[in-house]
């Protein structure tokens, strides 16, 4: 429970983190069950953690390719990753464009060269070639 007052966790990590912590417990026969009790009183729910982790990364200038690895990475399925990714929620485009005037500042420097650089910056935070292109076009056009 200390770990779920703490933030949202997906099912995988709180097990993973239980093991780690409980070693000596037995897993099919007690941190399993017990994890299943919490998502069944909805105090643990993968989707609630989808939510909060895409929320929270894309405020911090990431795009879905980068947020989709991660979650993958914690153990969520990607049937229910996609459709939460790519709901009517996220402008990914407008956010790949909050990116870049962050770092480019207030007067960019605008050159061939630096445009390279920026779509490599843009394809490193996890934005898709279709969010980058016309961004780009909008800055250094």
């Amino acid at each position: 429970m200390n770990l779920l007052a703490r933030r949202e966790q997906s099912f995988s990590e709180l097990t993973q983190k239980l093991i780690q912590r409980f070693p000596d417990l037995d897993v099919p026969d007690v941190i399993l069950p017990a994890l299943e009790k919490l998502r069944e009183e909805n105090l643990q729910s993968d989707e609630r953690f989808v939510e909060a982790y895409i929320r929270y990364r894309s405020s911090r200038g990431h795009g879905p390719l980068k947020i989709s690895m991660e979650l993958q990475q914690k153990g969520i399925k990607s049937a229910h990753l996609q459709s939460a990714l790519y709901c009517a929620d996220y402008d990914w485009e407008a956010l790949c464009l909050d990116a870049l005037e962050r770092k480019l500042g207030p007067d960019p420097a605008i050159s061939l060269a630096m445009k390279d650089k920026m779509y490599r910056f843009l394809a490193q935070r996890g934005f898709e070639n279709e969010q980058i292109r016309p961004v780009l076009k909008r800055i250094f056009n």
